[in-house]
């Protein structure tokens, strides 16, 4: 069986948890050795066996965004001849998908990792390009053989956003986690190097600068935080020079207080982020939309507690009491996850930090549950088990 898999992101081009699952996936079905899964991904050229990666055409090189993207994914459709099926990831590569079926008459099968309707911040980043984007995912969406929901909250918002799309055709499929290479990793000079000091309390943010992270409702909580408690941010990618502006002058403030804000904008290697998680006391997940937050299972494989928003996927990961705490949140209903009350949001946010912090045996405890619990739930064998499964329901009904 030969799956082609089509994404932006691809190694070593990976900035999110979409481009994380894709590589991972591909891993997994790999090694089975009954599937041969080929890769197309964007950007610059990949040396790996099986896997293609193209560029912007050189007519959109200043175009719009969105527009450089949907030539992108015209580049990729030739090159899918002789698959069984092809399996797009985002709404970057949807339409790659989407035509590749029509043009080769195999069936496309998306896995949506996040909606557009429900990132209306977008047109901030993408202006026009959002209404291109958001049509992508709606035409790909609606003529898939199925679209696979990264979390039972994700398949909800699926069918609520899209409606005529058939429920029997929307299966879930959770994120998994690679809990060999996602482990505690003990370097406190490491750590120290970073700017943080392993032997006091530290809480430790990892994501992009996008209001989906919800990083200056994150940065207000933290006024609330015991002064002698490090905020670490591992932040970068801004997706507007807004939210970069709203962002700086948020942590100038903070640190007028907080003398422990550490704030790493650049992206990390993978072995110093394990090295932060480790020695943190606690992991932040402050995001107002998340399909499952494979940031979270991330954090949870490093024995690290985890403290999250309760929206979206994230109570599928964690479990209150057990592996971390969830902060409650009411949000609008128009896409934009807005907490209907922020200032009630931050509170709550503020005070479960505080609680985990409080009582490090305990915030320790929840760690190692976290771990069993990511290598028990969310393993990549069996990701890639019940996507093979999602396959072959596919190719039998032609």
């Amino acid at each position: 069986m030969r799956i082609d898999v089509l994404s932006r992101e691809y190694p070593p081009e990976v900035y999110g948890g979409a481009g994380v699952h894709v590589a991972e996936l591909v891993s997994a079905l790999r090694a089975r050795g009954d599937v041969e899964a080929r890769v197309g991904c964007f950007g610059a050229p990949r040396t790996e066996v099986g896997t293609t990666a193209y560029g912007t055409p050189v007519e959109l090189t200043d175009a719009n965004a969105a527009l450089k993207t949907l030539g992108t994914d015209l580049s990729m459709v030739q090159d899918r001849a002789g698959a069984d099926l092809v399996h797009s990831h985002t709404w970057y590569a949807n339409m790659a998908g989407h035509l590749s079926g029509l043009l080769h008459g195999i069936p496309h099968v998306a896995t949506a990792h996040s909606l557009e309707p429900l990132r209306p911040w977008k047109a901030e980043q993408l202006g026009g390009g959002y209404a291109l984007s958001s049509w992508a995912e709606r035409q790909a969406f609606e003529s898939a053989a199925r679209v696979v929901a990264v979390s039972a909250a994700m398949r909800d918002d699926i069918l609520r956003c899209y409606p005529s799309v058939d429920p029997d055709h929307v299966p879930v499929v959770h994120n998994g986690i690679d809990t060999e290479r996602w482990q505690p990793r003990h370097d406190p000079d490491r750590a120290r190097s970073l700017g943080v000091d392993p032997d006091r309390p530290s809480a430790v943010f990892v994501g992009r600068i996008t209001r989906q992270k919800g990083l200056p409702h994150l940065l207000r909580a933290a006024r609330d935080v015991p002064s002698d408690v490090q905020i670490v941010l591992c932040a970068g990618a801004p997706d507007t020079p807004e939210i970069a502006a709203e962002v700086e002058a948020l942590v100038d403030e903070l640190r007028a207080t907080h003398p422990g804000v550490v704030w790493i904008p650049e992206m990390l290697p993978r072995e110093d982020v394990t090295t932060l998680l480790t020695v943190a006391t606690v992991f932040l997940c402050p995001s107002v939309y998340e399909p499952l937050g494979i940031v979270n299972l991330e954090a949870m494989a490093c024995e690290t507690a985890v403290v999250a928003t309760a929206t979206g996927g994230i109570p599928e990961v964690v479990v209150p009491g057990e592996t971390g705490l969830l902060v409650p949140i009411e949000q609008e209903t128009d896409g934009t996850g807005t907490p209907l009350d922020p200032a009630r949001f931050e509170a709550d946010l503020a005070a479960a930090i505080t609680d985990a912090v409080s009582d490090p045996d305990r915030a320790a405890a929840w760690g190692r549950a976290g771990r069993a619990r990511a290598v028990e739930h969310f393993s990549w064998g069996a990701v890639a088990a019940s996507t093979l499964e999602v396959y072959e329901a596919v190719l039998a009904e032609r």
